[in-house]
């Protein structure tokens, strides 16, 4: 069964690190310069009292555009009431009209496309999502997204065997959970809609057991476990920690639905650290970490509530709350297509830390067999062990470990690029240059981490100090 090896890693120590599994192809198609643009439509149900089109969009939509910014999108023709193009923001608006808000074609931030595919059969894929990509639209990520990727891509026809009330078809598979935009690894996608209900199911299971207190000594009433890798700040003392912390929302600027965070009058969750490698020097821990519900962004809650942010996220400070930050002045100023300008505070979709979904164990919902599936680890969340294993001194590789290694660089550098291009310094002028200048200088950085790393490889491979100085001058 699914639960009890999930139960037999968990009790292992230190967790035992699975065989990596290289995927079985991959697919992608780039992204269009600009997205299609799209349209929300309403009924309006007028009030007793006149109600005009500016006043329809400014109170009911509040969280979308302030009300200069809905004044703008009126008169520049955005608007149109009963199929007809209305400019004047004083319109009185009729019962049962029909009002459609046309939002113009933008340019998304910059985000990866590439998908490898982990592991397929006929009710589920399991892909590799690289950091930066956004799995369901929402903000200025509309086409950038995971689902547009499965959407775009020509799935072969599913050959079932079981009864016909089993086979209703998915038009494409989709995402039964959600990853951060910026976390890394296997996302889970359903095939069918059987598939989607079982599946997500098994999710919702293991939240309800935590809210319940049944996850203690019940092995076998979860169908499907979760490990993630990361990286924290400062050193956690012990090897093993379970995380009892509740997660509830904030009222947040930017964050129209409010911010998750560590609250004690939140909902139950459960995380379980175990301690992989304490660098003493960089002063940062490397840790495998096990959810036994699926809150949103509850790792990096979690970790930062015992004072262990992860290293690197731009938001979540010490004790599992969003770090300090001074006012936005301009609320009174809109960006480009009316809505709210970019916050100058981080937002839960940046960038800039590492936590992979490494390995996802489940009971098949078919064969009812076990099914572990895992992601290959990026090189800075490996212990040493594991890196030593990639080495070709050791393993013969014939050169696959520097290949790797300036595939991480580049993994690296897009990060970075995805962060700082498509976020902080994406939307106006007075920083897009100073934007530039960091991304020239990390490019530079990530050319000499290549060059040193193909540096050691000649070197492991047995090249003296002169051949590695002369093939620097050549």
């Amino acid at each position: 069964m699914a639960a009890a090896t999930a139960a037999a890693l968990s009790k292992q120590w230190p967790p035992p690190t699975p065989s990596a599994q290289p995927p079985l192809y991959s697919f992608g198609v780039p992204w269009p310069e600009f997205n299609d643009g799209l349209s929300y439509t309403d009924i309006v149900q007028s009030p007793s009292f006149a109600l005009t089109l500016i006043d329809f969009y400014s109170s009911k939509y509040k969280n979308s555009a302030p009300l200069q910014g809905w004044l703008h999108r009126i008169k520049n023709g955005q608007i149109t009431v009963d199929g007809e193009v209305i400019t004047d923001p004083s319109m009185v608006l009729r019962d049962g009209s029909k009002v459609v808000y046309h939002r113009l074609p933008w340019k998304e931030p910059s985000a990866p496309y590439v998908l490898e595919v982990l592991y397929e059969d006929d009710d589920m894929v399991a892909l590799n999502k690289p950091s930066g990509l956004q799995v369901l639209p929402g903000g200025l990520f509309q086409q950038r997204t995971v689902l547009m990727q499965l959407r775009w891509k020509e799935w072969r026809n599913n050959t079932l065997d079981y009864s016909k009330q089993h086979t209703t078809q998915q038009a494409h598979p989709v995402p039964v959970h959600r990853l951060g935009r910026g976390t890394s690894g296997i996302l889970l996608c359903a095939k069918t809609k059987r598939a989607k209900s079982c599946l997500a199911a098994y999710f919702a299971k293991g939240t309800e057991n935590i809210v319940e207190n049944r996850c203690e000594g019940e092995s076998g009433m979860r169908r499907i476990s979760k490990f993630y890798r990361t990286l924290v700040t400062g050193l956690i003392e012990n090897n093993e920690v379970v995380i009892k912390q509740p997660i509830g929302v904030m009222h947040y600027p930017g964050v129209a639905n409010g911010l998750y965070v560590a609250s004690s009058s939140g909902k139950p969750a459960m995380s379980k650290v175990y301690v992989l490698k304490r660098d003493l020097q960089r002063n940062q821990t490397l840790v495998q970490v096990e959810i036994h519900s699926g809150r949103p962004h509850q790792i990096r809650i979690h970790l930062a509530s015992i004072d262990h942010p992860l290293l690197g996220d731009p938001l979540y400070g010490i004790g599992g709350c969003p770090k300090p930050f001074e006012p936005d002045p301009r609320d009174d100023d809109f960006a480009e297509d009316g809505g709210y300008l970019k916050p100058v505070q981080s937002v839960p979709g940046d960038s800039g830390y590492f936590l992979h979904a490494h390995q996802l164990v489940l009971h098949h919902l078919t064969t009812h067999e076990m099914v572990e599936i895992t992601a290959p680890l990026p090189l800075i969340l490996q212990t040493q062990e594991e890196l030593d294993q990639t080495k070709p001194a050791e393993k013969g590789n014939d050169g696959r470990y520097i290949m790797n290694s300036c595939h991480e660089g580049l993994h690296q550098y897009l990060r970075f690029r995805s962060h700082f291009v498509g976020g902080k310094f994406h939307h106006s002028q007075g920083t897009m240059k100073s934007g530039h200048d960091h991304i020239h200088r990390l490019v530079s950085f990530v050319l000499l981490l290549v060059l040193f790393q193909f540096f050691t490889f000649l070197l492991s491979q047995g090249s003296s100090r002169l051949q590695v100085v002369l093939f620097i001058y050549m």
